[in-house]
């Protein structure tokens, strides 16, 4: 024993060095050490820590102050945190991107309550336009009014020289002048498409509402814009997005949106992680694409693919398994019975287009908002893993807003990823007692029950149909407060959150609904260094704090972008 001690010892003394110096020279520079923080690391089993070290565009370690300063070497930067409190990158699990980048330059009616200031805007936009362009965007909402919806008028008393389409702010509904109307050739002989709705008042005549499908009447003459302005738009939608701390987004986008994507990322100009689900009609050149390509890597992923099952609550076209409530339109006509409506224009060839892209391992993500809806398609969910087996699917339902009884267990039990977006209660909840009764409407947004099922629960913003701000998403979700200040309490206060369970849904969770989880999410060594800088302590602070919070430093994959 002496002799093989002794031996040992001289063997160490020889090799010990140079084991140190290979493992120093594989090993990544620190090139940051951000130390004096209060970190909440999203990571179970090291939750919090108060320094971590960066280099190669990854976390090398997570800790304490004094541990991680001791990696530094005389090129590593410090950065003092002072005190803040720092999270993973902010993840978005449902925008709507290119559009948002868009909206930033156009009018913005999100809180217009009358006609006088609905008019006013766009007016004063007008003058922003070049002369006889399009004018779009708009986010209005009717209920703040009361309920009842514009018409042309509102817009052609106003602006007769330029063509006007301007949504509702949920997407499922849309006001045209008359000029974009007789653009798109609507007029009285025109026809429901199939999934939509072309509003006629009592002589008949297009009031210029179109709901869902109908929405694409005019859509397909507004003018494509340029690939100038697609990057421009996507430049601006980074830069916003950065500035909220968000450093990965998951687009409910179009093929050009993937296009603008792949066209930034190859001439470096691509500054978040994007997973994009393209629209549904685009599944064969889906599918080429990741045959030819692959799934995409650590920043742009394409192997998704969005549906859309019903419209909206606010519209009255998501589809339920009992009427709505009575309403009226803005004719004070009271509206005929309805359960809403299926937008897809046909559900078969929807059966086989899910079926083909799951062949092709593309990750599916369907909109569905009515209790029916949200019934079908996890049928459908089933229906496809029964006929081809079990594999990582990992199939969402984007907004799984009003479920069944049924319904509710089985994102769990089924691993069927609920995506989710906690500001829309604070719209929501104001008024949807005029859709629908209590005991659907207290199956609506239940994320506590489908946390403690043990479902993956995912959130995001639906940006541009709510604001992009995930602090105003994760104040919705642990309040429930409504925007008309009569749920002081909350509504429907026992599906309230913790804030670490909605930072969760903001982060691993999300990550885990891309195939991220392995590289985002979390601060964790090894993982991307995607991680934000606040002004508040979310964990300390009250709601209306966290609401007020301001993000002071947002990193992606090292790289630092300062708002302080």
């Amino acid at each position: 024993p002496k002799i093989y001690n002794l031996t040992n010892k001289i063997i160490m003394k020889k090799i010990l060095p140079l084991l140190l110096l290979i493992c120093a020279c594989s090993a990544p520079k620190v090139e940051k050490i951000y130390y004096n923080g209060i970190i909440w690391t999203g990571n179970l089993s090291n939750p919090s820590a108060s320094a971590l070290a960066v280099g190669n565009e990854q976390i090398l370690f997570v800790g304490n102050d004094n541990e991680t300063l001791e990696m530094a070497s005389p090129e590593t930067e410090k950065i003092n945190l002072m005190g803040r409190f720092v999270t993973p990158g902010l993840i978005d699990n449902h925008v709507h991107f290119m559009s948002g980048g868009f909206q930033l330059s156009s009018v913005d009616l999100r809180d217009v309550d009358n006609k006088a200031e609905f008019q006013k805007r766009i007016v004063a936009h007008a003058e922003s336009l070049p002369k006889g362009a399009w004018m779009l965007g708009g986010d209005w909402d009717h209920e703040l009014w009361g309920g009842n919806y514009p018409d042309k008028s509102w817009i052609d008393d106003v602006l007769l020289d330029r063509p006007v389409f301007l949504g509702r702010l949920d997407g499922h509904m849309a006001l045209a002048n008359s000029k974009a109307l007789e653009l798109a050739g609507i007029n009285s002989s025109t026809l429901d498409p199939v999934g939509g709705i072309v509003l006629k008042d009592s002589q008949g005549s297009p009031t210029g509402i179109l709901k869902d499908e109908a929405m694409a009447l005019v859509n397909k003459v507004v003018p494509e814009y340029s690939i100038e302005e697609m990057d421009q738009a996507l430049d601006a939608a980074m830069q916003f997005a950065l500035s909220l701390g968000i450093t990965q987004i998951h687009d409910m986008g179009t093929w050009e949106s993937l296009e603008t994507y792949k066209r930034n990322y190859k001439n470096g100009r691509l500054k978040i992680r994007i997973k994009i689900y393209p629209w549904y009609t685009n599944w064969k050149k889906i599918i080429r694409n990741v045959q030819n390509n692959g799934p995409g890597d650590e920043w742009l992923r394409w192997d998704g693919i969005k549906g859309m099952m019903d419209g909206s609550l606010g519209s009255r076209t998501a589809w339920m398994h009992k009427p709505y409530l009575n309403d009226t339109f803005s004719s004070e006509k009271e509206e005929l019975p309805t359960v809403g409506i299926i937008t897809l224009k046909d559900t078969t060839e929807f059966k086989h287009i899910l079926r083909e892209t799951d062949k092709a391992n593309i990750q599916h993500a369907v909109h569905a908002i009515g209790d029916q809806a949200n019934d079908w398609i996890l049928d459908e969910f089933a229906s496809i893993k029964e006929e081809f087996g079990q594999k990582d699917r990992r199939c969402r339902i984007e907004h799984a807003q009003h479920l069944s009884k049924s319904a509710v267990p089985r994102f769990a039990a089924e691993n069927i990823i609920p995506s989710m977006q906690p500001y829309h209660i604070f719209d929501d909840g104001s008024w949807a007692y005029k859709r629908i009764e209590h005991d659907r409407l207290s199956r609506t947004y239940v994320f506590k029950t489908l946390i403690e099922s043990g479902a993956n629960l995912t959130f995001g913003s639906d940006w541009t149909v709510a604001p992009f701000n995930p602090v105003t998403g994760i104040y919705a979700a642990i309040t429930r407060h409504t925007r008309d200040g009569k749920n002081p309490s909350g509504w429907y206060p026992n599906e309230k959150i913790s804030v670490e369970d909605a930072l969760r849904s903001y982060t691993i969770n999300n990550a885990y609904a891309a195939f991220w989880e392995k590289t985002t999410g979390s601060i964790l060594i090894g993982k991307h260094a995607d991680f934000v800088v606040h002004s508040t302590n979310f964990l300390t602070a009250r709601p209306e704090q966290i609401l007020e919070s301001k993000v002071m430093r947002t990193v992606v994959g090292g790289k630092d972008y300062i708002f302080d």
